[in-house]
């Protein structure tokens, strides 16, 4: 009996096409706030640029008006420069002596300020001896106290001293007002810095003060920079201390020259010339900031970033 070979008939069930269901990524919660948070954030810090630039556009915008413009029209364009108003407060208000001697001042305690500082802040973070933490947390200390309380007591130093309305007195003064607020920052930056190198230094033969000075002291230098900014800025605008310690008319300061050129408007009206005398106290400090700003950034991320 003779057999015969069918073939096999195909599984319609496996010749059917695969269907590869995928699973749909699913979609955070926290991206989706993550994103309105960001354009939050943006709008925030766009409304606070325009509240920050917006007063000092019209300013400078103002400072080359004459006086008639200024009350007329005061958010108009000036129809014309008049550039005799920065003239007229540079020679006529004195604003030129004012500013010679805040060069004067806020030069020397700055310089003086980050060199004490640096120094004191070296040894706080990088050795270790009795009192370390307590000499620390006087610095720290120091930042929150009030000014106001010791303008008396500084008044009579400065007097004994033979200091009171001279240049240098209010020197001293600044850098001691600064000090407090220097240590504390360069003190957190000096820890961030790498010891290696300065052991390095040590083995081949270099001193404390030759490893602060041409190793330590330039690898803080953005820290020194950041901190320069701010002190350079609560310096510039300091008018507490020098009201109460510089009445001398010859050596007043630029704060000092402001407030005098604005209380004098009543009677000689030369709103132009006041804020011609603004935008000058101003254009330094912006230009500093403006040049020094990614090492201020740099300063200030550098204990983040460890």
């Amino acid at each position: 009996m003779k057999t015969t070979d069918t073939p096999p008939t195909a599984d319609p069930v496996e010749d059917r096409p695969r269907v590869v269901k995928t699973r749909a990524a699913p979609v955070k919660a926290g991206s989706s706030k993550g994103g309105v948070l960001n354009v939050f954030s943006h709008a925030i810090l766009v409304i606070w640029a325009i509240m920050v630039v917006l007063p000092l556009l019209w300013a400078v915008m103002t400072s080359f008006k004459d006086d008639n413009a200024i009350f007329s029209s005061p958010w108009s364009l000036p129809d014309k420069l008049h550039f005799d108003n920065w003239s007229r407060a540079w020679s006529q208000a004195h604003m030129s002596d004012y500013f010679g001697n805040t060069i004067i001042v806020v030069g020397f305690s700055l310089a003086g300020t980050l060199v004490l500082g640096s120094m004191a802040a070296y040894v706080l973070a990088r050795f270790e001896f009795p009192g370390n933490r307590f000499i620390y947390f006087l610095f720290v200390g120091g930042m929150s106290f009030p000014v106001m309380l010791a303008l008396v007591p500084l008044f009579y130093v400065l007097n004994n001293m033979q200091l009171l309305n001279t240049l240098p007195g209010l020197i001293l003064v600044y850098i001691a007002y600064s000090l407090p607020f220097t240590v504390f920052f360069l003190t957190s930056f000096f820890r961030t810095l790498p010891t290696s190198i300065a052991e390095a230094a040590f083995v081949d033969g270099a001193s404390h003060t030759r490893t602060f000075f041409q190793i330590m002291l330039p690898m803080a230098k953005p820290g020194l920079i950041s901190v320069g900014i701010f002190n350079f800025l609560g310096q510039w605008n300091q008018y507490m201390l020098p009201t109460v310690l510089n009445t001398d008319p010859d050596k007043k300061v630029l704060s000092q020259g402001l407030v005098e050129l604005a209380t004098s408007q009543g009677y000689k009206g030369d709103w132009s010339g006041l804020f011609a005398g603004l935008v000058m106290a101003m254009l330094p400090v912006l230009a500093a900031y403006i040049i020094f700003q990614r090492q201020v950034v740099q300063g200030l991320t550098a204990g983040a970033l460890k």
